[in-house]
């Protein structure tokens, strides 16, 4: 499957010293702002996806990532996001938030080509790929985007991390797609940053119209995921990528102890970051609801 050509960004810009960590940080400064921007930026790794030496695997592991129902969808997901980020990032003018936002662009655009060499390698079949038209509101399509990625990037971090216990894919094809996984993290800290900074930045008469934007944009993503999750079982790829890995994981996956890993894995991979920083809150939050009703239910 071809790509087009990946030109990786210039990430050249005098983003200022960081910020004393005795220094406190009020949301919305420009601390704030350099603060998140300068992880995003200096965090960077220049990987390349068409160096990567994926492993060679046995028939039983290829058999299990080959049936995963998940490739077309996974694919066509990083491109939007990439269009998304990128469309957005032309409407920024200021220098430091446009050139990070330009390298989430960038990344997401680059997760695209390793999911494309990772089926490319192991002679996954893809469905053609849709043309995607440029978004009408950038705004709209960075905020489905990144709060897409709250979603789907808590989740992932626990199937990433049951997949390496259960040994459902041997250890090298982990350990290789452990930087997508590293920056998917990047990326969501950055979001709910941003978000934080944008709305106190905001004209007041625009908030509450952003607010119901916001809350617009959750509505939309809980009904895609309720709405489609029952094409799981007809054999139509989705985006609930959490029914169908937990799925396709195994029985031996119990509901309770998935949400227990996805809420360590959340906790010590954006617990490396700076405190002063925000963390996404509302799904680590519903999950933990979830583990209480869980064990109640138990009782």
């Amino acid at each position: 499957m071809s790509s087009p050509a990946l030109a990786f960004p210039d990430l050249a810009i005098d983003a200022g010293p960081w910020p004393p960590e005795s220094e406190a940080i009020s949301l919305g400064s420009d601390t704030h702002k350099r603060l998140f921007c300068k992880t995003l930026l200096e965090t960077f790794d220049p990987y390349r996806p068409a160096v990567i030496d994926w492993p060679k695997l046995d028939d039983n592991a290829r058999d299990r990532l080959t049936s995963l129902p998940i490739w077309d969808i996974a694919v066509q997901t990083e491109n939007r996001a990439g269009l998304n980020v990128t469309t957005y990032s032309e409407t920024i003018s200021d220098p430091l938030l446009r050139k990070a936002i330009e390298l989430n662009g960038f990344e997401e655009r680059r997760h695209r080509h390793v999911l494309a060499n990772l089926v490319e390698a192991y002679g996954i079949r893809l469905a053609p790929e849709p043309t995607y038209p440029k978004p009408q509101d950038p705004e709209w399509a960075f905020l489905v985007t990144g709060y897409s990625e709250c979603i789907d990037s808590f989740f992932a971090f626990g199937l990433f991390e049951s997949a390496k216990r259960t040994g459902f894919f041997p250890l090298e094809l982990v350990d290789t797609f452990e930087p997508v996984i590293h920056e998917e993290g990047r990326h969501i800290l950055f979001f709910v940053n941003w978000v934080a900074w944008h709305r106190r930045n905001m004209p007041i008469w625009r908030r509450p119209g952003f607010e119901l934007k916001v809350l617009a944009v959750w509505s939309f993503l809980i009904w895609e995921r309720i709405g489609i999750a029952s094409d799981v079982s007809n054999g139509v790829q989705d985006n609930n990528f959490t029914v169908t890995g937990a799925t396709q994981l195994g029985a031996d996956i119990d509901v309770g102890e998935l949400l227990d890993i996805c809420l360590a894995e959340n906790d010590r991979r954006l617990g490396i970051y700076d405190r002063r920083l925000l963390r996404p809150r509302f799904v680590p939050a519903v999950a933990r609801l979830a583990r209480r009703f869980l064990l109640r239910s138990r009782d």
